[in-house]
């Protein structure tokens, strides 16, 4: 399982199941039920304009703000999320 904790400019992270229940959470994200029930929604918005567009689904999806971004990707049957720094000078935000 990837380390969340060890990904460079990261200030918080969830770790969720498939419908939404929090597994695991640090930084910022602590326990962070609202962040979590989001992220879920947003997911099941995107599943379904996915299956109206006939397309395979995402792999990744970036919700990027002035000084921080949100990078969620389902792995395992899980669903990661991480909050990281980012400034809109930088270049995509990526996890290695």
């Amino acid at each position: 399982m990837l380390n969340l904790e060890r990904i460079p400019d990261q200030v918080g992270y969830l770790l969720l199941t498939e419908d939404g229940a929090v597994i695991s959470s640090g930084g910022e994200m602590e326990n962070d039920e609202r962040i979590a029930s989001v992220i879920y929604g947003l997911i099941t918005l995107t599943d379904k304009v996915d299956s109206l567009m006939q397309e395979d689904g995402y792999k990744r999806i970036s919700v990027v703000y002035d000084d921080h971004c949100y990078v969620i990707c389902l792995s395992n049957k899980k669903i990661h999320v991480v909050k990281r720094k980012f400034s809109l000078n930088d270049t995509e935000p990526a996890i290695a």
